[in-house]
């Protein structure tokens, strides 16, 4: 086992008290300053990043910029931007490296600023609408930018239209009607722009396509790309037809500025196709493509394609990773490459010519990874006891933070413990888990969290929602398991939870909890709650009726309840029917009816807290008001918690510190925390 000890050495199985402040809590969490959109100057000697401070009184964020001197160990950042009640964010600078530019609100929408220095910010766009990000072209001329527009409009607005004789939305034959937490608009799109900066020139470059790029809802810059002459651009789109809510044909396209139509690159695949980068000299686009169409977590493996002919190959092809975040260093020999690996989520270096891989990072969940010319990378890295800090690692392999946003704060908290460990779960496979103890000198009673997905990963990375530490430090031992289905141990291991929801994952969770408490005297192996969210509330509901003896109480968060009624309701098709064989529920009812929670109903006993969002249209919130009536019509102990302005996630810091008083006093009534 590998244990991590914040502020304290481990002595024993019973760690003696340590001398700290106060336990963490849900305000503590959301008074973290994060730290994100680290970049660095092409000359390698500035590093910029954004830092979002929570007014909890007013449950809002603002966000200011700042720099660092990479040149001098040590250096102080400096504050570019302090503007009260508004955001600054997405910084980049000018190819000189001396002016930046930035996103900011400060006009009322979101726009383009530049700051150079010694003088005061200037607005560089006026655009009637927000402009969602932006990346400024290699010769410095241009930005290209994106923006959701209507059909015919751009960025100066639309043309003027007849008023609607009505409220309805109408859709016929279309794609998406909902997505996330948002109802489509007919005809409405995140469309691509280049802004010329010396004339202003504005050229829509995806009028002519019908889908969004970047991608919705969570798709950002990383789906961009420029040419390396400035002259074209390189994006992802998924097309928005009728097929799409049962489509992962991302495709990788290229527009020129000359207004040629857009071409699509990756046609010839079905399956995603997405995170285009340039090489430096312009010659290779590097991305990741998946093999198998209607699989939204097939493995990412690397290609390059050289742009001249047109040929592509596979990049590190026996590498059983997932390549979640790619960028090529400097000299175009190399990339750096994010991905899960067993509990982490660490940056390799992936050799172009040979394919040779090489772990860079050790434990810490990494992110904006800049590689630089004299080998070293500065990229931000998180971990269960600590958010973003940005990091420089050498061509040496030595690791130096750069920042410590957060000392103050994390220096009067007590410290938590976290261990991992493995065993022999189902079909006699290695299975990982992580244990989050706050130091104490009794027993614990035990929170046993299962993360959602169910492709995913509950590893070492700080979290805003589903927190560990905060949960440790209320008294529990903090138990997790990553079950078949997981990523970060090869594809087959994620591809086993495939028409087997119910079947080796809960397996897992059942000799994974009797290992940590079989290993561990100081949990309470009769005195546990199981909470989870996702895929992880599915696994509440399942628990309940297959497991319904092992557990004292149950947070069940946005889980799936009736799979029939899933089938139908939620908004990505392709996720619901390749997890059931990839069939609709019609055309294989058995797949679905198999694993649902709604037929066990008759066995359920525990306690159960259920909790929803009505802007959840991943897994609505009648799934939750089901379970619930359910739960109400049984007698069983149990209550209802509805966010009317959540979605999935849990984001507002109000409704958060809600959320977390609510899971943690329902824990309290079935089971008894542990005193400090």
């Amino acid at each position: 086992m590998n244990k991590i000890l914040l502020g304290a050495t481990a002595l024993a199985a019973f760690l003696p008290t340590a001398v700290a402040a106060r336990p963490m809590t849900a305000a503590d969490m959301h008074a973290m300053h994060r730290l994100g959109d680290a970049t660095v100057s092409r000359d390698g000697r500035t590093a910029l990043y954004s830092l979002s401070t929570t007014d909890m009184v007013a449950g809002k964020r603002s966000t200011d910029l700042y720099s660092l001197d990479l040149t001098r160990p040590g250096a102080i950042p400096v504050r570019l931007t302090t503007t009260p009640g508004e955001n600054e964010g997405s910084p980049a600078f000018a190819p000189d490296g001396r002016s930046i530019y930035y996103l900011s609100s400060k006009s009322g929408t979101s726009q383009l600023y530049r700051l150079s220095p010694g003088r005061k910010p200037v607005q560089v766009t006026h655009a009637k609408v927000d402009l969602g990000g932006f990346i400024v072209s290699p010769n410095g001329a241009k930005i290209l930018t994106y923006a959701d527009v209507g059909a015919g409009c751009d960025l100066a607005g639309c043309p003027t239209k007849a008023a609607a004789s009505g409220s309805a939305r109408v859709y016929e034959n279309s794609g998406f009607v909902r997505h996330w937490d948002s109802w489509a608009t007919p005809g409405e799109y995140s469309r691509l722009f280049a802004i010329d900066l010396a004339t202003g020139k504005t050229i829509s470059l995806t009028a002519t396509l019908t889908g969004h790029s970047p991608g919705k809802p969570f798709g950002g810059n990383e789906e961009l790309s420029w040419a390396a002459d400035s002259q074209s651009v390189f994006f992802t789109m998924r097309q928005a037809d009728a097929m799409e809510p049962r489509s992962t044909n991302l495709d990788i396209w290229q527009v020129r500025l000359d207004g040629s139509a857009p071409v699509n690159l990756t046609a010839g695949n079905l399956a995603t196709d997405t995170l285009p980068a340039v090489s430096p000299d312009g010659r290779t686009l590097a991305y990741v493509a998946m093999d198998r169409p209607g699989y939204e977590a097939d493995r990412q493996e690397l290609r390059l394609r050289d742009l001249a002919t047109g040929q592509t190959r596979q990049l590190a092809d026996g590498w059983d990773r997932s390549a979640g975040e790619i960028s090529w260093s400097p000299d175009g020999r190399s990339l750096i490459v994010g991905a899960d690996d067993t509990l982490e989520h660490p940056l390799f270096r992936v050799e172009v010519a040979s394919g040779a891989v090489t772990r860079l990072t050790g434990e810490g969940h990494t992110g904006n990874a800049r590689a630089l010319a004299d080998g070293s990378v500065v990229y931000t890295s998180n971990s269960i006891l600590a958010p973003d800090d940005l990091f420089r690692i050498d061509a040496a392999g030595r690791t130096t933070q750069l920042t410590n946003v957060n000392r103050e704060l994390l220096a009067q908290l007590d410290p938590v413990t976290v261990d991992r460990f493995n065993f022999t779960g189902a079909a006699n496979d290695r299975v990982w888990g992580i244990k989050v103890k706050p130091v104490r000198n009794s027993t614990l009673p035990i929170a046993f969290v299962v993360h959602g997905g169910p492709q995913g990963s509950f590893g070492n990375g700080w979290s805003y929602r589903w927190n560990p530490r905060v949960i440790a430090s209320a008294g529990y031992g903090v138990v997790s398991v990553d079950f078949h289905g997981s990523t970060g141990y090869g594809q087959a291991f994620t591809d086993s939870i495939r028409d087997n929801w119910g079947g080796w994952p809960l397996e897992d969770l059942k000799r994974g909890l009797a290992f940590a408490t079989g290993s561990d005297p100081q949990l309470q192996a009769d005195n546990a709650c199981a909470l989870g969210a996702s895929y992880g509330g599915y696994m509440m509901n399942w628990i309940e009726g297959n497991w319904p003896d092992r557990f004292r109480c149950i947070v069940q968060h946005d889980g799936v309840f009736d799979a029939r009624a899933m089938a139908y309701e939620t908004e990505e098709l392709w996720f619901d029917e390749w997890e059931h064989g990839g069939h609709a529920y019609y055309e294989a009812p058995q797949a679905f009816e198999k694993w649902n929670p709604v037929n066990f109903v008759s066995r359920w006993s525990t306690p159960q807290l259920v909790i929803t969002g009505e802007k959840d249209f991943r897994i609505p919130y009648t799934q939750g008001i089901a379970a619930y009536t359910a739960l109400q019509r049984k007698g069983i102990p149990s209550r209802l918690v509805v966010f009317p302005d959540e979605n999935h996630w849990v984001l507002k810091p109000k409704n958060s510190q809600q959320w977390y008083g609510e899971v943690l006093g329902w824990m309290s009534r079935w089971t008894k925390p542990a005193p400090r």
